[in-house]
């Protein structure tokens, strides 16, 4: 994982969750933080806003999304391959 990317993911699903940047370690799930669906939307918002990047993501079927949202370390590994793609 790139620290800026994680960095900046770790810090805007703190801010979506209303919690420390320290409180959000790479195992932790969206669920075991107090993110609810909503605040998922968010995230993925300001997200995509920070890294000028369109997340694959449909928030009515998240099963369906081709977007790993089960820890915080895939969301980081997902925005870090959406970014790459986007550079290359």
């Amino acid at each position: 994982m790139t620290a800026s990317v994680q960095d900046r993911v770790i810090a805007i699903i703190a801010e979506q969750a209303v919690l420390e940047v320290s409180d959000v370690g790479p195992d932790a799930t969206l669920a075991s933080l107090g993110l609810d669906s909503l605040g998922l939307v968010e995230a993925i918002f300001a997200i995509e806003e920070a890294f000028d990047i369109a997340v694959p993501f449909n928030a009515n079927e998240p099963a369906q999304a081709d977007f790993d949202i089960t820890s915080v370390a895939s969301i980081v590994a997902a925005v870090e391959a959406l970014v790459a793609r986007k550079t290359a």
